[in-house]
């Protein structure tokens, strides 16, 4: 039985419990925020993960990391470093790998990895079938499904189905003016399936039977958004909409079936369309959990675009988002090295909270307030302790020697904290 038929019928389970009190709410919001979509485990039950991961509405926003190989650039110890950064940092991992032993790696990452891991099946069967085939969009959908299943006997505990675009939508997509037709890896190879075979898409077709895989794993589909904007120019255009609203469709059929489902989102989009686009996607699913890549309210930003998008992040957290896609200083200019994960992964961090204190209020910031308390105090020690990231912070703290004054170097003797604390001595 899957987490959903268990909320539905009133079950609290031990899973329900955790959540409750790691985040800080009502065991019975959680059941019901269950039964309805609202709230999704994200997990393979047949291969739980170290880490129990909830996402959802009134939880505290989650961040992906995403890492894994391409075709240019194969280090499988790189990516195993790149686990430990997101074991710290992050809440979900996703393997997007493309290049060297498809199987080996994932089965390693997942093998590594505290966190629940996603991946995204369609890149493995394309390219299997152009290594095999001359040609990656031969496969079948027979290979397709098989794909799939594998993954969940792996311990994947949620995919990126790109279902939400149909064939039509893909051919006047390319035919379009957009700035960039597809920017979506996994949607292209859909959209190339489609148009090789002159055929529907392969998982749209085989919707039932996907959903029968994913209830018997209890993982989450994670669907995709192959449409999304990969420029500015081209958010919430006519194909970003018409996917979306295929996409509504499909999730009220995956919970009428009991199956956890989150939707993603785009993508490129200026900082006055975040907030409504997360509300638009909200109201037209009817409040699953939201999975955004960014967003990124500008397209100049390279090599900076992990501050840019976490800048449109903490905007889209704010405004409802649940999970954050992070990006790295490497995005749109080539695979990013371990440093840059790190540099990835602690700007959404920051991000996610950012949004939280909007989101969630007083039980967010009692976090800020306790570092600020500390911080008027100039207890240094207590203050660093309690940062985001407590080692930088120290090595900031002192890489001019540590303070003579009670103060830091930036105010020293003149530390505006250090006189109030005297006048209260006076005044006391």
């Amino acid at each position: 039985m899957g987490i959903i038929d268990e909320a539905r019928r009133g079950i609290i389970t031990d899973e329900m419990r955790k959540v409750s009190q790691l985040e800080e709410i009502p065991v019975e919001k959680v059941r019901n925020r269950i039964a309805e979509g609202k709230i999704v485990l994200i997990r393979n039950q047949k291969m739980p993960s170290k880490r129990l991961v909830a996402i959802g509405k009134g939880l505290t926003t989650k961040i992906n990391v995403n890492i894994g190989t391409s075709s240019e650039v194969i280090d499988v110890n790189m990516e195993l470093e790149k686990v430990k950064v997101a074991n710290r940092w992050g809440d979900t991992l996703m393997d997007l790998s493309t290049g060297g032993d498809l199987d080996y790696i994932r089965r390693e990452i997942i093998r590594a990895s505290d966190l629940p891991v996603g991946t995204v099946p369609v890149y493995q069967i394309f390219i299997e079938s152009f290594k095999r085939k001359s040609g990656g969009a031969y496969f079948t959908e027979d290979e397709l499904l098989n794909t799939i299943e594998k993954h969940l006997k792996d311990g994947v505990a949620f995919m990126t189905i790109h279902a939400g675009i149909t064939k039509e939508l893909a051919i006047r997509a390319l035919k379009s003016n957009r700035i960039i037709p597809i920017v979506s890896r996994g949607g292209d190879m859909i959209a190339g399936w489609m148009i090789h075979n002159d055929s529907e898409n392969p998982y749209r077709k085989n919707w039932d039977y996907i959903l029968e895989m994913f209830k018997e794993y209890d993982a989450v589909i994670s669907l995709g958004d192959a449409l999304r904007p990969g420029a500015t120019g081209d958010a919430h255009d006519e194909f970003q909409i018409g996917e979306l609203l295929e996409t509504s469709r499909l999730v009220k059929i995956a919970l009428e079936k009991g199956v956890q489902v989150m939707v993603e989102g785009p993508g490129h989009v200026p900082l006055n369309e975040i907030a409504w686009d997360v509300k638009l996607m909200k109201k037209l699913t009817g409040g699953v959990p939201y999975y955004v890549l960014g967003p990124l309210p500008i397209d100049i930003g390279a090599p900076y675009d992990h501050i840019a998008s976490a800048i449109g992040a903490a905007i889209a957290a704010a405004s409802g988002a649940d999970l954050l896609c992070y990006l790295t200083p490497a995005e749109h200019l080539g695979l990013p090295n371990v440093k840059q994960v790190e540099e990835g992964a602690i700007a959404y961090r920051i991000a996610a909270h950012a949004g939280d204190v909007v989101k969630l209020g007083k039980k967010a910031r009692k976090w800020d307030d306790e570092v600020s308390y500390y911080r008027g105090k100039l207890e240094w020690d207590k203050m660093i302790s309690k940062l985001i990231y407590p080692e930088r912070a120290y090595e900031v703290y002192t890489q001019f020697g540590k303070p003579k004054v009670k103060a830091c170097t930036m105010c020293g003797g003149y530390c505006p904290m250090m006189w109030a604390m005297d006048q209260v001595k006076k005044l006391s």
